[in-house]
């Protein structure tokens, strides 16, 4: 047992220090790391089972401080386990993030692109300067009269909700 004891033992601290390495990995080379380091938590825990049931094949005597050492080991295993996941779901999120980032950055905002489009087709079918400031004056009023009935609505409103309580 002491032998596969150590040797787990050695892997689990080979493990800690390949997680140091994925904070530093390029992205290419991450996913090897990640796979890697996966592999040896699977290989690990065969292991761990394995040194469960040579645990239990200890003398009395040494059979309570021999399943402590593979609980432990055990523990400190799915501690990494959980690690590699976090960072992964990290990874993953920050990749996302990016993704949209990019996603936004690449979308064209042009307001006011599409209003000179909208003049160039007026003035194509004949419509003056004039007609054309008259229409944006009345948009422009316009939206000030949708307000005052948005007002007037939610103070009507305030007032029946007043009036029927």
């Amino acid at each position: 047992m002491e032998p596969l004891y150590q040797q787990t033992h050695k892997q689990v601290h080979e493990i800690q220090s390949h997680m140091g390495r994925l904070e530093t990995a390029d992205k290419q080379s991450l996913h090897l790391v990640e796979n890697e380091i996966q592999a040896s938590i699977d290989q690990i825990f065969s292991h761990l089972e394995r040194l469960e049931i040579l645990s239990s094949k200890e003398p009395p005597n040494k059979r309570q401080n021999a399943k402590l050492r593979v609980d432990q080991l055990k523990y400190d295993v799915q501690h990494l386990q959980t690690a590699l996941r976090n960072f992964q779901h990290q990874r993953y999120t920050r990749e996302e993030q990016e993704r949209q980032r990019d996603e936004l950055l690449s979308r064209t905002f042009t307001t006011n692109g599409t209003q000179k489009k909208i003049l160039d087709i007026a003035n194509m079918l004949g419509l003056s300067n004039t007609v054309m400031r008259l229409i944006e004056k009345r948009a422009f009023q316009d939206k000030y009269f949708m307000l005052g009935g948005m007002l007037l609505t939610c103070v009507v409103m305030f007032l029946v909700v007043q009036y029927l309580t």
